[in-house]
Formats: structure tokens, C-alpha cells, sequence
């Protein structure tokens, strides 16, 4: 089992930027093997799809819908994977979700996830 816990979320003015945390643990010697997503969920809206990065060899995915606004990564070391968002607007305002899958299968909806974290709120002010 692994368990997932974000941080970074709160307030944000229009145009600014944020980085969001994911930290896990639990079972973290098997994260070599996972992939790690970020979603994001926005009243009346479905979940949707940010960023996946594959732990093992940092293969990135990112939705086209965010125009290049995004970087994931991940830290080994201390085992916690990152989301920068930058020009935030207030259309960003969501809490934000961590994800992770087994065995190195890639991430394209939130069916596809084995672990969630909690979530964590952005609310961008205009």
C-alpha cells in the first residue's frame, strides 16, 4: 500500500504560480515501478487529467488543454513528486489531486489509478 499526502495548495492571485508536493509513503521501494499523476478536480466538472511522470525513468506526460503551463517531476530521494503551474487564472481554481498507478502503466484517466491522495485547494483570486 502506498500512501499519497499533497501540500502547496491555498490562495493564489491571477497570473502567479504555484508548486504543488506529493509525498509518499508506505510501500515507497516499490514507486520505481509506479507512475505518478496529478489531477484536478473543479465544481461541475469531471476530474481531469494534468500530468503523469513514470518514477523510474521521469517520462512525462502533459494535457495538451493546459498550453504548456506545467512541469511534473519527482525527487527520488525524498520520494515526493511535484507539480509547477504558472499564469494561474481563475478557471485553475480546483483542489488538486495526487495519483499514482502499478507497475509502470501509464495514467490517462482517473479509472486507471490505484491511489489517491486527500487533495489539496487552489483558489486562484482575480
Amino acid at each position: 500500500q502506498v500512501q499519497l499526502v499533497e501540500s502547496g495548495g491555498g490562495l493564489v492571485q491571477a497570473g502567479g504560480s504555484l508548486r504543488l508536493a506529493c509525498t509518499t509513503s508506505g510501500r515507497t521501494f516499490s514507486m520505481w515501478a509506479m507512475t505518478v499523476g496529478w489531477f484536478r478536480s473543479a465544481p461541475g466538472k469531471e476530474r481531469e487529467l494534468l500530468a503523469s511522470i513514470t518514477w523510474n525513468a521521469g517520462n512525462t506526460y502533459y494535457a495538451d488543454s493546459l498550453n504548456g503551463r506545467l512541469t511534473i517531476s519527482r525527487d527520488s530521494a525524498k520520494n515526493t513528486a511535484y507539480l509547477e503551474m504558472n499564469t494561474l487564472n481563475a478557471e485553475d481554481t480546483a483542489v488538486y489531486y495526487c495519483a499514482a498507478r502499478n507497475f509502470g502503466r501509464s495514467i490517462t484517466a482517473a479509472h486507471d489509478v490505484d491511489y489517491w491522495g486527500q487533495g489539496t485547494q487552489v483558489t486562484v483570486s482575480s
